[in-house]
């Protein structure tokens, strides 16, 4: 069996090259020709020895994912959906902006961890992708919009988030690999502040990643106390607030950004009250003693019928992002991109197949979410206002 070239960093390709008796250089020229160019074609790597070009295709190959459907929205978004085999598929969505281009990468068919407001984690989960499987994101949508949108070339990616399906650090083996391809000059080059893994506070992993490869961090958080937050992200009951917010303060003596994201999906009546405002406040000023410097992502709820949950009004969530800010929390409100093709924020599902019976969960527990919810406001459209 061949080896998947997309699979490895630049010390894993060293690494291979070496064990075919090649020198280090042979695995730049390589890296450069996969990732900078797009190459799958052995033969057409003219700096390579004809001898390696010849001996590569016996030992290697470069293969992306298939491309099942490809969807673009009224606003520029495009979302793809990869067959990643066994039935499995995963999305990945590219959101242009006049001053970037911002590619949402997924890291496992499906997700674990199940949050409640999340059309993914009601899939249930399936597998862990592989590096190559992850880097093959990037790889086939950089190039391939190199050539859709006639760039001569010129890089269209310029931030990676790791937002896509799946919690990234519960598949820290693979993604280490992963964002260091990103990072590297000889393929992407991208920034350890453009490039962000996005967690629902896997506190040891949190850890880990600050010592391995500190890119930017965004945390799942969601609700300002720990009764709240276990019920809309049930990983909380493992990592409480205390603690998921030491982690943050421990992180940010490695990242490359002097804040920590919080993301906070607005819920109608669920988490986006005064009250909850005024808690949020305490929480991120007050902690330890010193708080956590941080930045505020309100998101907008992207609704799915199986959620029992409505988008919080446009008002509610403005007054909630002025408490913030006028207690000098630096805030933002999310805009929706790719709604109408299911590509915004917790819409990504795919075709992924329900092996831990999560519908079946999902609607034992739907009589306790429902408490949290306002009688009137599961009354509403769907799509909220």
């Amino acid at each position: 069996m061949t080896a998947n070239l997309l699979d490895y960093d630049l010390e894993g390709l060293a690494a291979f090259c070496a064990s075919l008796g090649e020198k280090r250089f042979r695995a730049t020229q390589l890296f450069r020709w996969i990732h900078q160019k797009g190459a799958r074609d052995f033969s057409q790597m003219s700096d390579l020895a004809r001898s390696l070009r010849d001996k590569l295709p016996t030992v290697a190959h470069i293969s992306g994912l298939t491309v099942i459907t490809q969807h673009e929205s009224t606003d520029g978004t495009i979302k793809w959906l990869f067959d990643v085999g066994n039935g499995d598929a995963v999305e990945a969505v590219f959101i242009p902006e006049d001053d970037r281009g911002t590619l949402c990468v997924s890291s496992q068919a499906g997700c674990a961890v199940g949050c409640r407001f999340c059309s993914t984690g009601h899939q249930g989960f399936s597998r862990n992708l592989t590096t190559g499987e992850i880097v093959a994101q990037l790889w086939f949508a950089e190039h391939f919009l190199r050539a859709h949108l006639k760039t001569n070339g010129e890089r269209v990616i310029s931030n990676v988030v790791m937002m896509g399906m799946g919690e990234p650090l519960q598949n820290y083996s693979a993604l280490v690999p992963a964002l260091r391809v990103m990072l590297d000059d000889h393929a992407y080059g991208l920034s350890r502040r453009r490039v962000t893994v996005s967690t629902s506070g896997v506190v040891p992993m949190m850890d880990r990643l600050g010592e391995d490869v500190p890119v930017a961090l965004a945390v799942s958080l969601h609700a300002p106390n720990d009764e709240l937050r276990d019920k809309l992200v049930p990983l909380n009951r493992k990592y409480p607030l205390a603690e998921l917010l030491d982690a943050c303060n421990r992180y940010l003596e490695h990242a490359p950004r002097d804040f920590i994201t919080f993301e906070y999906c607005m819920l109608d009546g669920v988490n986006d009250q005064p009250e909850h405002a005024r808690q949020l406040i305490e929480l991120v000023q007050r902690h330890g003693g010193t708080g956590v410097s941080c930045k505020l992502n309100l998101i907008p709820f992207n609704p799915f019928p199986a959620s029992g949950l409505v988008r919080s009004p446009q008002q509610s969530v403005q007054a909630f992002a002025k408490l913030l800010s006028d207690a000098g929390i630096v805030t933002t409100v999310r805009k929706t991109r790719g709604d109408d093709i299911d590509a915004a924020c917790g819409q990504l599902a795919g075709d992924v197949k329900d092996r831990t019976r999560v519908g079946q969960r999902i609607a034992q527990q739907r009589t306790v979410m429902l408490t949290l919810v306002p009688a009137d406001a599961v009354t509403k459209e769907a799509r909220g206002s």
